[in-house]
């Protein structure tokens, strides 16, 4: 074995510990024991506060007076940098808050992530009633309609490769048909924008379009997430003002 390999072993299983370490912490969305980051990560218990007192010296964690642990400081300002230096986070934002401003609802931008969807972007709407996922949160790609609009000219091959095969069952129990959510993708492709009702909450409707850069498969989606009381003048409103945002953020070629 050469002395690189050897080296390189504990230095990538550290890396890889603060990864999981933080991913659960993400996942759990709120502040956790050492003891229940010993049990979600698997890690040792010298490992996990060894992790905790090196994270938390640089500001990445912070330990609470209860003894839990949860993102310190430094991870917002590192959140904010990554926000102000993406383009098109950048540029969506005024773009969202005009549009619930106009139509007092909640705005979002999504992305795929792995083999998930997740909120990139919220901006509320002055409704007291709204219906919307949290940023950041994975949510199986079958339930979104903004899942419809990203899988758009992918393979049915990779498609069953890249989804995971329980992400089909829905929180209720029932199971989306596969053929039809393909379908559903397609007819998706052709129109320009997904639409959903009922799928995770019974009184929602959800509506996506695609924002591109470049040529190829949409980069994110742009949605509005409304209650399925809106009447179809209402839906074909809130559709013509996602595709008009959509088309001022979409680029014909990518940014170098």
């Amino acid at each position: 074995m050469s002395r690189s390999s050897t080296t390189s072993t504990p230095r990538a299983r550290g890396v890889d510990r603060v990864i999981s370490l933080c991913e659960q912490l993400h996942l759990h969305r709120q502040p956790m024991t050492p003891k229940e980051l010993m049990a979600a990560t698997g890690a040792p218990r010298s490992s996990v506060y060894e992790l905790v007192n090196l994270l938390s010296e640089a500001g990445w964690l912070e330990t609470e007076s209860d003894g839990r642990i949860f993102f310190g400081r430094a991870m917002h300002y590192f959140g904010l940098d990554y926000a102000d230096h993406n383009d098109l986070l950048r540029r969506a934002r005024p773009v969202m808050r005009q549009l619930s401003a106009r139509f007092d609802e909640t705005t979002q931008l999504c992305m795929l992530d792995g083999d998930k969807y997740t909120v990139m972007l919220n901006e509320n709407g002055a409704r007291p009633f709204r219906i919307s996922s949290e940023v950041g949160v994975k949510v199986p790609i079958p339930w979104t309609a903004s899942g419809r609009v990203l899988l758009g000219g992918m393979s049915r091959e990779a498609m069953l490769e890249l989804i995971p095969e329980e992400d089909f069952t829905l929180p209720s129990g029932e199971r989306i048909d596969v053929d039809g959510f393909i379908a559903d993708i397609e007819s998706t492709r052709r129109r320009g924008y997904a639409l959903t009702e009922g799928l995770v909450d019974s009184f929602a409707c959800c509506m996506a379009v695609p924002i591109h850069e470049g040529a190829g498969p949409a980069l994110a989606t742009l949605c509005f997430t409304v209650g399925r009381d809106a009447d179809q003048a209402r839906r074909e409103t809130l559709l013509t003002a996602l595709r008009e945002a959509s088309c001022s953020l979409s680029r014909e070629t990518a940014p170098r």
